[in-house]
């Protein structure tokens, strides 16, 4: 990638733009035809560079839900037990999110485009190990890796494209297709993977992912820009070390606690340990001279309602497709590719309502969107919420298409607005929090969906069959009958209903925040002004901001 300098400026916005045209002058080599007039400012291959970053958050978002197809295959080849299987996923997540802080800074300090690349590359290697792995200790291991890759990737995409485009109403329209590209990879995973299944064998949901690295670090040598934070002081590296143990215990907690016991003694015992961790986190970072974390970040009521509405989102989303990627293939009887291809609706309901998120925030303000968009999710769980033993496809798609319509319109509505309150210093560290949140909303919605479902199930079938995929494979086997199969999968169901009743809950208090949080601006009427321009003057008296001429730049948008 360029390997263009960049020097510390002694201003904000200001200097920042100075920044820029000097790297946009070393980078003249690579361009091919000159900037036109009207972006003499602008990086002229801009929209090149959002192909190249939404191609390598691709890659590693559809990592996050590929090898839930294939948990079967790993418990016969590899003979991976429960807990062996509940690792083989959760491995990816738990160091992608426990790494994330620390990714950004790193990124900030040594250049972006560096840590992407680097990023790119022990993903890569993590999963060229992942396809030879021989053991179910091994492929943990190897997803490990790759989720270390991951977390270098995320906050350098999302924070380039902060650098990259100036333009407010084109920084919002690119973050609308990183958001579509960030959700669809969710939703494809499991398609991708049941195809891949059923023409290769297990290793190849990994191998899959070296040519597109490929592409992605050949093609990002050439379009991806140097970048960095101006003025990144020193490395935090206590409040690193902190966030990362904190982080990690937070999650170790979540996922182990539906195996544990929500109230056991292992349980709540992590949980307090985590919560010192955080809380000494917090400390640190208050007095730290170079915070990793500079909290007063969340003194901005709309950087923190941002913030709240897309874990709950995430929460949302990762819920609900655990949940439904099992109906689909226990209780509706779906093979992994016909269940993967069933959920594309939703895919393509989340793919479409994104950039309308965005035109929308543009035109109407923040809270619009994120508003309408955490209305639809609740109202899709409240249907997703009705199912019956007897409930079939179409009860389904249409819960799921809801919810995605919803997340759609909401989430690159909101990760538009957490970025726009930072300066570009710290777009590396608010594109790490936005990332955190993001993953973090999702352990927690695979925990508590998950938890509440096993509860309600043990309390309906007691402790003869411990799983729905138990009951199944005990419905196949001689001498056994439907009814054990027919009773497993009412109590399912009905543990899935009452855990996304308590998704819609949670949602239903995001919803609140974000509506406070992105109150619109009260400023003179004045003919011409968009909503936008509005929002962007709020912030401006709210949270951290870069110049005036931000909300000029908003009224012309």
């Amino acid at each position: 990638m360029s390997r263009t300098p960049s020097r510390e400026p002694k201003g904000r916005a200001g200097d920042w733009t100075e920044e820029r045209r000097r790297s946009d002058e070393g980078r003249s080599r690579l361009e091919s035809a000159p900037e036109a007039s009207g972006e003499s400012r602008a990086y002229a291959r801009r929209w090149y560079t959002l192909g190249v970053l939404c191609l390598s958050l691709l890659v590693i978002v559809v990592d996050t839900t590929i090898v839930n197809v294939a948990l079967p295959t790993f418990s016969r080849d590899l003979h991976a037990s429960s807990s062996g299987l509940q690792w083989i996923v959760d491995a990816y997540t738990l160091t992608f999110a426990a790494l994330l802080l620390l990714a950004g800074a790193i990124a900030d300090r040594y250049g972006r485009q560096r840590a992407l690349a680097a990023g790119l590359a022990v993903f890569a290697a993590g999963s060229l190990a992942a396809a030879f792995t021989q053991t179910t200790s091994e492929l943990i291991a190897a997803r490990a890796v790759m989720g270390i890759g991951g977390a270098f990737i995320m906050p350098a995409t999302l924070s380039i494209i902060t650098a990259v485009f100036t333009d407010h109403a084109e920084r919002t329209k690119a973050i609308g297709l990183w958001s579509a590209v960030s959700g669809l990879g969710v939703a494809i995973g499991p398609v991708v993977g049941g195809w891949l299944l059923d023409h290769f064998n297990w290793d190849s949901i990994f191998l899959v992912n070296l040519p597109i690295v490929a592409i992605a670090l050949i093609a990002g040598y050439w379009l991806v820009p140097a970048s960095r934070a101006p003025g990144a002081g020193r490395l935090d590296l206590a409040g690193a070390a902190l966030s990362v143990a904190a982080l990690t215990g937070l999650t170790y907690t979540i996922i182990e606690a539906p195996a544990n016991g929500w109230l056991s003694a292992r349980t709540l015992g992590f949980g307090a340990l985590s919560v010192g961790l955080l809380a000494l986190f917090v400390a640190w970072e208050a007095r730290a001279e170079h915070p990793m974390l500079p909290l007063r970040l969340f003194r901005n009521p709309r950087f923190s309602g941002a913030g709240v509405s897309i874990t709950v989102l995430f929460f949302a989303l990762s819920g609900v497709v655990f949940l439904s990627s099992q109906i689909y293939q226990f209780v509706l009887g779906y093979s992994p590719l016909a269940a993967g291809v069933r959920a594309l609706p939703s895919a393509a309901a989340l793919a479409l309502f994104s950039p309308i998120g965005a035109a929308l925030a543009r035109r109407a303000g923040t809270r619009l969107p994120v508003t309408l968009g955490l209305a639809a999710v609740i109202a899709g769980l409240l249907i997703f919420a009705q199912a019956s033993a007897s409930s079939g496809y179409g009860h389904y798609v249409l819960a799921m298409v809801i919810v995605s319509a919803g997340i759609g319109l909401a989430m690159s509505a909101a990760t538009s607005a957490s970025m726009r309150e930072l300066p570009p210093a710290m777009a590396g560290v608010g594109s790490a929090v936005n990332d955190t949140t993001r993953n973090m909303g999702s352990v927690l919605g695979v925990a508590v969906f998950g938890s509440i479902t096993a509860s309600v199930f043990a309390s309906h079938m007691g402790s003869a069959v411990g799983s729905l995929g138990a009951a199944v494979a005990a419905a196949h086997r001689p001498g056994s009958g439907a009814g054990v199969l027919h009773a497993a999968s009412s109590a399912f169901v009905t543990g899935a209903d009452r855990a996304v009743l308590a998704g819609a809950i949670v949602v239903a208090a995001g919803l609140v925040v974000a509506f406070r949080a992105f109150r619109p601006a009260r400023v003179p009427a004045s003919a011409g002004v968009p909503a936008e321009a509005e929002a962007s003057a709020e912030a401006l008296a709210e949270g951290p901001a870069e110049t005036p001429a931000r909300v000029l730049e908003a009224a012309r948008g």
